[in-house]
């Protein structure tokens, strides 16, 4: 990854580890190429640093229409209000009293010089993918963490991962005293399903890659 972005991506706020950055950047050099990516949970652009980077590199050679893409509603998730243990103070619209990552998002995207490969879709995961018809090379998921949010994302979203595209889930924890149990049990679900099989783990991030079935189909 290219110094001056992961200099970025280092300094952005959020809460990936560096080696797990790096092998979302890794899988997603890889995928780039044949389609887009796309992130459900982008909270203040840190994990987009990674996806832009790789999707920059895809059109240094040759493959112009790599893009990332980018949703959420930007008003943080449950673990993100007030009296929970990731609020940040500095988040809160002072004139709504709601939580607000677009700003720095889009501020953080900019500093990054990864504005033109780095679309932000703002609004609720549900929302959008009850829309969505897009095959997809990669689908990142780091959303809501709260049961209800992580099986929605899968659910519009895992359908949609082309054959051999990759499936990236955060926060997965097999054991309750190390984290949520919700992104645990959406990786079950992926493998239960039969449609993905898992290739790489680091930390808390899984890699899955779509090995069953056509874009738009039920995964499980």
């Amino acid at each position: 990854m290219p110094a001056d972005l992961l200099r970025h991506a280092e300094n952005a706020k959020g809460f990936m580890p560096p080696d797990e950055g790096a092998l979302l950047h890794r899988v997603a050099l890889e995928r780039a190429p044949y389609g887009p990516l796309l992130e459900v949970g982008t909270y203040c652009g840190k994990s987009a640093i990674y996806l832009g980077a790789a999707a920059r590199a895809a059109v240094a050679s040759g493959h112009a229409e790599a893009v990332v893409l980018t949703v959420d509603h930007h008003r943080g998730s449950e673990e993100n209000q007030a009296g929970w243990e990731h609020h940040d103070t500095s988040l809160v619209d002072p004139e709504t009293g709601l939580m607000d990552t677009l700003p720095v998002f889009r501020r953080t995207v900019a500093a990054s010089g990864l504005e033109d490969l780095v679309v932000a879709l703002v609004g609720r995961s549900t929302t959008v993918s009850a829309h969505w018809r897009t095959p997809l090379s990669l689908l990142f998921i780091d959303g809501g963490h709260a049961k209800e949010h992580a099986q929605n994302d899968y659910t519009g979203w895992a359908r949609w991962v082309m054959p051999g595209g990759h499936l990236v889930i955060h926060d997965v924890f097999e054991h309750p005293e190390d984290g949520g149990q919700a992104p645990y049990h959406v990786f079950l679900r992926a493998l239960e399903g039969g449609a993905f099989t898992e290739v790489e783990t680091v930390g808390s991030m899984r890699v899955l890659r779509r090995a069953s079935g056509e874009p738009g189909e039920p995964v499980g």
